[in-house]
């Protein structure tokens, strides 16, 4: 299977949940654009809604730069919640697979996202953020190309 998801340029439809420890399964939504650049830069922008505005909108911007003949890629991203991160992935053959630092924070935050293939047009999402060794938060979701 090739990959279609930031590998590809395009855009992208996310629904599914925010879930957070001893709290009810929040609804999320959203909009990912991945565009690409000279030599294998990308960017994706990402803006997340919590269903019934239950929290602020998760804005994402991420620029990296992936090296197809490795599939292998490094990013640095401005997360809403958290600041900026930094972080690196592999691109498998039905997975693309990213984990981040929180940059300059004494806690340690650390975070993964795991993107899985089902389609050229679909991917399921799973994302967490840990701090000091537990899991603060995890979202997971579908994406739909459009």
């Amino acid at each position: 299977m090739n990959h279609t998801f930031l590998v590809d340029a395009g855009r992208w439809l996310l629904n599914g949940y925010w879930l957070e420890p001893a709290q009810e399964a929040i609804a999320i939504s959203g909009k990912i654009l991945v565009s690409y650049g000279q030599d294998d830069w990308f960017s994706m922008a990402a803006k997340v809604t919590f269903a019934e505005q239950a929290k602020p909108d998760l804005i994402l911007q991420s620029r990296g730069k992936l090296e197809l003949d490795e599939m292998m890629f490094t990013y640095v991203l401005q997360h809403s919640l958290l600041g900026r991160l930094e972080g690196d992935g592999w691109i498998t053959p039905h997975s693309i697979v990213q984990q981040f630092i929180l940059l300059g924070d004494a806690s340690r935050c650390t975070g993964f996202e795991h993107y899985w293939q089902v389609d050229a047009n679909h991917y399921t999402l799973l994302s967490g953020i840990y701090r000091s060794h537990k899991l603060k938060h995890l979202l997971e979701a579908t994406l739909e190309r459009v």
